[in-house]
């Protein structure tokens, strides 16, 4: 009935090309290909499974989860917040940097959501932990910037500008209630508590990745 999306920064442009972040969305929708083509079974295998995980096997799933995607509005979702997002985080981080906090973001929040479903054997795949690390760094780094957001309410459709600290704190809170809610579901569906894992990680890792002061807004 009615939503928010993110469009980008309205109070800064990135220095330099997005070039990590657009790979990133490229290996992503190359992965998502790759799925559309070979069936579930592809998913199925390179998705983490936190009860196979704890008994030590296929962990190179923590890896290979975040770049696969359950749907369209799945990854096109995801691809949105990232492209929100992630260009500024690039700018301040450095591509290289950048990319080890993408990706070190996406295992800790699979990580996170193994440890608090030990021994589901209920596949997880996403790249909504490592965006939620991207995210928690934005709100570490540029709280005041304004986001260019898509706000639906029913029918109504409009452009709206709102604080970074506001727009990704509330996204925040969300994902604190419904961790709740579902922390000890063995059933299938969206996995809040890896969204908490990378976002508490985002924030509290940003600075130590930053390759400069950012600017002030």
């Amino acid at each position: 009935m009615g939503g928010l999306i993110p469009l980008g920064d309205a109070s800064r442009r990135p220095t330099r090309m997005p070039v990590v972040t657009g790979l990133i969305i490229l290996a992503n929708v190359l992965v998502f290909g790759q799925e559309l083509l070979r069936g579930e079974a592809f998913a199925l295998q390179w998705s983490v499974v936190p009860a196979q995980i704890l008994s030590g096997h296929h962990w190179i799933t923590i890896l290979t989860a975040m770049f696969l995607h359950a749907s369209w509005s799945h990854i096109i979702g995801n691809m949105i917040f990232l492209w929100a997002f992630g260009p500024q985080i690039e700018d301040a981080m450095g591509r290289g940097r950048y990319l080890v906090f993408y990706l070190v973001g996406g295992m800790v929040a699979m990580l996170a959501q193994v440890a608090a479903s030990p021994h589901s054997t209920v596949p997880n795949l996403g790249a909504s932990g490592a965006i939620a690390a991207v995210m928690g760094a934005f709100l570490v780094t540029y709280p005041r910037d304004r986001i260019r957001t898509v706000l639906l309410i029913f029918v109504f459709v409009r452009i709206t500008f709102i604080p970074a600290a506001l727009l990704i704190g509330f996204w925040f809170l969300t994902q604190l209630f419904n961790a709740g809610q579902v922390a000890h579901s063995e059933t299938g569906g969206v996995a809040y508590l890896a969204h908490v894992g990378g976002f508490i990680f985002g924030a509290a890792t940003a600075r130590l990745f930053e390759r400069a002061a950012p600017r002030e807004s």
